[in-house]
């Protein structure tokens, strides 16, 4: 059964054959970030990307900008053609695709808001948080997949909240008012929660299936511009550019 990368890819692929724009001589160009290229200073010192622990790929189609969290990060350069080729097999070849198509449906007018938001942009959407899970859910439990400190310092003090992660640095840690849990609690979080916010980043990771619930889902993050376009995922990610 395909992955639900693949069923992206191929829904993209599809698309982008039927516009013959597979066979075009286009650079597609993917490159990490530094940190303050990527997110400037939004006031916060423990997103990951300020750790270390990930990087934004950029990839750049005609005159559109896509980007990509990955933890595996380097320079790739090919036709778009080659990057619908590659297997979707380790996180940087993923990275490069997922901000591929960020790009590519950013230039054809389909997706919006693929440049991640800087400096005061962190805070000022998650500000703005709570306001929008009151007036679409009223008074969930909330799950948040991923550890964005903005957003658990905001919702930590709104909502019921428990928070998901994989770095071993942040789990069994009480950041921004709410304790960080690992993957040995997800049954217990996804039994729990009556909404999950979920980082993008499980786009590009390959760990997405583990959050297309029958609850609802809204993903955040730049990361998922492209996907939750073409799979009519929700999303929120109101400071992004």
């Amino acid at each position: 059964m395909p992955s639900v990368l693949e069923l992206v890819r191929d829904k993209a692929l599809e698309s982008w054959t039927a516009e013959g724009i597979l066979g075009e001589s286009v650079q597609v160009v993917a490159a990490p970030l530094t940190t303050e290229q990527a997110i400037g200073r939004p006031g916060y010192g423990d997103f990951p990307i300020q750790k270390g622990k990930e990087r934004l790929m950029e990839a750049r189609f005609r005159n559109a900008r896509g980007q990509a969290f990955t933890d595996h990060f380097d320079h790739y350069a090919g036709t778009l053609g080659e990057v619908a080729a590659l297997p979707l097999d380790s996180n940087f070849s993923r990275a490069v695709f997922v901000a591929t198509l960020n790009a590519v449906l950013r230039s054809a007018g389909q997706t919006s808001n693929t440049i991640h938001c800087r400096d005061a942009g962190p805070g000022e959407c998650a500000a703005g948080l709570s306001g929008f899970i009151a007036k679409r859910f009223g008074s969930p439990r909330v799950g948040l997949v991923g550890f964005q400190p903005a957003m658990i310092g905001a919702l930590s003090v709104a909502v019921e909240l428990r928070v998901l992660d994989l770095d071993p640095d942040n789990v069994g840690q009480v950041r921004r008012g709410a304790l960080v849990e690992g993957p040995d609690k997800a049954a217990e979080v996804l039994a729990w929660a009556d909404v999950f916010l979920v980082t993008g980043t499980t786009f590009a990771n390959g760990s997405i299936s583990s959050f297309l619930l029958d609850k609802p889902v809204v993903f955040y993050g730049t990361t998922i511009a492209g996907a939750a376009t073409l799979m009519g995922w929700e999303r929120y990610c109101p400071r992004s550019e």
